[in-house]
């Protein structure tokens, strides 16, 4: 009698657990792969190093799932870390997961820049935007679009790269901008970043359409862009808080080692049933 019971509970939770993801994951490409981009805000070093932190706590999340990635495209910054990275991440529902991420990311701590040791706080921008596959019809004109090609950036030594092998993409209508310059070849570069251009296109349309249809409910569109989701503080205490979900952890070293599940789940689950953004204070 136990066995069954025991047997119809694990039944049940199943069933329950494939609604649940089900629920979190029904997005059009929510079970395929993501390109992650971050971007430094204003803050010169100081920025630049969150920048380079946070490509390290999603490479992280993402081995921890086993996760294939790829570095795409990278711009050093002028003494540390980085200006912008781009990073494709192959994976089942890595999109699903990591659309949670989209936003600026706030970072508190005693800067190890400033000879004075004093606060700083400093922020980064964070895309995620689905991995186009080769059958998902996103149409490209290339009357439309201008191919610059220029030299990677490179250490130097044998390895530098003295060709032009470099590619940068602008599609002219919208002025979306998708460059490649870490493959070996001018050919490989110009087919990651196409590959790169055809995903924020996409990303752009399924924007627009989200937008129309809030209109035609009559609710608010936000621009997004600038909106706060999470704040990391360092000092004067230990804390990450999510400002959409009010999810909040002392753990900042797990987190920044790519313990992000958690994070990630809330903000699924919170847009899977519609609340509202928790609208909590930030840490100071």
């Amino acid at each position: 009698m136990l066995a069954e019971i025991d047997r119809d509970a694990a039944v049940l939770g199943a069933s329950f657990e494939q609604e649940r993801t089900a629920l979190l994951f029904s997005g059009e490409h929510d079970g395929g792969g993501a390109i992650i981009s971050i971007s430094a805000g204003a803050g010169g070093t100081e920025a630049t190093d969150w920048a380079e932190m946070l490509l390290r706590m999603y490479l992280r999340w993402a081995e921890r799932h086993r996760f294939r990635t790829e570095i795409v495209d990278q711009t050093e910054g002028e003494q540390t870390g980085l200006k912008s990275v781009t990073v494709a991440v192959d994976g089942r529902r890595a999109y699903g997961w990591l659309r949670a991420e989209r936003g600026v990311h706030r970072l508190v701590r005693i800067s190890p820049y400033d000879a004075q040791k004093r606060r700083q706080t400093t922020f980064a921008l964070v895309e995620v935007l689905p991995d186009v596959e080769d059958d998902v019809e996103v149409e490209l004109n290339w009357d439309e679009i201008r191919v610059d090609t220029f030299r990677s950036q490179g250490a130097g030594g044998q390895h530098v790269n003295k060709t032009d092998s470099a590619v940068r993409l602008t599609h002219l209508p919208t002025g979306i901008v998708a460059q490649s310059q870490n493959e070996r070849s001018q050919t490989q570069n110009r087919e990651t970043a196409t590959r790169v251009l055809k995903a924020r296109l996409l990303e752009r349309a399924l924007e627009e359409k989200e937008a129309e249809l809030r209109q035609l409910k009559g609710e608010h569109v936000e621009a997004g862009w600038g909106n706060q989701i999470r704040s990391y503080v360092l000092h004067p205490y230990q804390m990450v808080k999510d400002h959409r979900t009010a999810h909040e952890t002392s753990g900042t070293a797990a987190v920044l080692d790519g313990d992000l599940d958690a994070f990630m789940q809330a903000e699924l689950e919170r847009e899977a049933t519609g609340a509202p953004v928790a609208g909590v204070g930030e840490p100071a």
